[in-house]
């Protein structure tokens, strides 16, 4: 047998999925998973694919709450894909240390308004932006994240050209 042996910031600087397989693996030698976890969990159900257009519309509904704007931005970095149909999952402990909120409970009730937010840009109740599981995870559609991804890079871009332009404008030209 050969062990191995991380430091807690060597844990933390990992990749999402090794973190993961960290996580099961200790589970799994403390005896405390009972059953693997499902392939698919059972609040995918409902999930949406939304476009880059319906998260625009959800970030104008909740541009005035910052922490829900940190966590709706949080799910565009990249998750772990699983099941069929695929969706991706987000650790919750993840976005609550990336987003420095309070506790878990606070990532659960930012995560409630981007779908209450969602079921008004799509005018339709049914819809869900994200589920969970009882792993503590939280799951997308993987357009959803890819929408949020490429939402935040456009943010991105026009921001950096308004501020080369403003740039611009504050040079005087030579005389």
């Amino acid at each position: 047998m050969t062990g191995i042996t991380f430091t807690a910031e060597q844990i933390r600087n990992a990749p999402a999925p090794v973190r993961q397989w960290i996580e099961q693996e200790v589970i799994a030698a403390l005896g405390l998973a009972s059953r693997p976890p499902a392939a698919t969990p059972p609040q995918t159900a409902h999930l949406v694919a939304c476009s880059v257009e319906d998260m625009a519309g959800v970030l104008e509904h909740i541009r005035g709450v910052l922490p829900a704007v940190n966590v709706l931005f949080e799910l565009g970095r990249p998750g772990i894909n699983i099941g069929r149909p695929a969706v991706m999952t987000f650790r919750l402990l993840d976005i609550l240390h990336h987003t420095r909120l309070a506790d878990v409970g606070q990532v659960i009730t930012c995560l409630e308004m981007i779908n209450q937010a969602l079921t008004e840009v799509k005018k339709d109740a049914s819809v869900r932006f994200c589920g969970f599981d009882n792993e503590g995870h939280c799951l997308i559609a993987p357009q959803t994240q890819e929408s949020i991804a490429t939402l935040w890079q456009t943010m991105m871009e026009r921001q950096q050209a308004a501020q080369a332009s403003e740039a611009g404008n504050r040079v005087a030209p030579a005389a």
